[in-house]
């Protein structure tokens, strides 16, 4: 397709990235459609640093010009509901478009985002580990000195280092669960699975828990067998998971109540699904945190969730493999009246 000017503007149509073609004026003669859609102006017969008004991009370009030397800059995008980030280059062009610069676009958002995301996950694994690695060593080295002749101080400490060794050895097999559920997040399972019969095992395993906790642990469902293709192993870790949460955090007294109930048509995932609710009574979650709580290791009371043993992954876990399921699950909660989580599963 040919510019008003005459330029052919073929050539940038061809680039499967936003593309500018600038004159040796400084105006921009030609650009692709993705570049229109980043910048609308773009289409517009007009000096470049008018179109693509950011300081860096702009000297990039005249530097183009002037050395005909390669540049590199970086472009912000702010509009809409999340920043984009663009990584530029400016190559100097003398042939079949004309003399100028040709400008590329590439979006590294996400590449920044996951990037971002890599760093957290390694610090937030480095302070897990840390903390207590740091208690053990502490422990060897008082066992070792002070306490080397004091065997009811070693029984103590022995104990407590036991218990910092769980911890590091839950948070390392919750990890590999991560790790295994990602790996596998784009096969779907395809076992039929009597959904029914997995909870009654879930909640029969947790009754001790629950009596200990003085608490109720009570299922409902559809008499007769309820099938969907699932694992069989991993929805047995969702299900635990969420019922132990609610066992632990709920307080004494507290009622959990597991129920599956059957839906002829679910909007969201477009046919037939099950639906298996765990809620309870007990203090609630601030809706502040309902946002976050499947994210890896966020916590809503951190002390208290180590000393239960947590190590803030779990729900990161069943956020996954629901996803590999193809199902979803939503959480509702209100201070002082409980929480429920809901997960709906296609039965097809």
């Amino acid at each position: 397709m040919m510019t008003q000017d005459g330029f052919d503007n073929s050539y940038l149509d061809a680039i499967p990235l936003p593309a500018v073609f600038v004159g040796v004026d400084g105006r921009v003669r030609g650009a692709n459609e993705r570049a229109v859609s980043l910048q609308p102006r773009a289409r517009q017969d007009l000096p470049f640093i008018l179109v693509f008004r950011q300081p860096g991009l702009n000297t990039a370009v005249e530097n183009c010009l002037e050395t005909r030397a390669r540049q590199r800059a970086v472009y912000y995008q702010s509009e809409g509901p999340q920043e984009h980030r663009f990584d530029v280059t400016c190559g100097y062009v003398d042939g079949g478009m004309g003399r100028g610069v040709l400008v590329c676009f590439r979006d590294v958002t996400e590449l920044r985002q996951l990037d971002q995301i890599r760093r957290d996950f390694v610090a937030n694994v480095s302070h897990e580990l840390r903390t207590p690695l740091t208690a053990i060593l502490g422990f060897i080295e008082t066992i070792q000195g002070p306490a080397r002749n004091d065997p009811e101080a070693q029984t103590r400490f022995l104990a407590t280092m036991a218990g910092e060794a769980s911890r590091m050895n839950r948070l390392v097999g919750d990890l590999l669960s991560l790790s295994k559920v990602e790996e596998n997040s784009r096969l779907r399972p395809t076992d039929q699975v009597d959904i029914g019969g997995l909870l009654n095992s879930v909640v029969r395993n947790l009754t001790p828990l629950a009596e200990e906790a003085g608490c109720r642990l009570l299922l409902s469902g559809p008499d007769e067998a309820v099938h969907i293709p699932a694992d069989a192993d991993q929805l047995t870790q969702v299900f635990t998971n969420l019922a132990e949460n609610a066992v632990k955090y709920g307080g004494q007294g507290t009622d959990v109540k597991v129920t599956l109930t059957e839906v002829h048509r679910d909007s969201a995932l477009r046919g037939p699904a099950v639906v298996v609710s765990v809620a309870d009574n007990g203090p609630g979650i601030d809706p502040v945190h309902i946002p976050r709580l499947t994210e890896r290791f966020y916590r809503i009371d951190s002390h208290r969730s180590r000393e239960m043993g947590g190590t803030g992954l779990g729900l990161a876990i069943v956020k996954h493999i629901v996803n590999r399921h193809r199902g979803r699950m939503s959480i509702t909660s209100e201070l002082g009246k409980g929480s429920s989580f809901q997960v709906v599963l296609p039965k097809k």
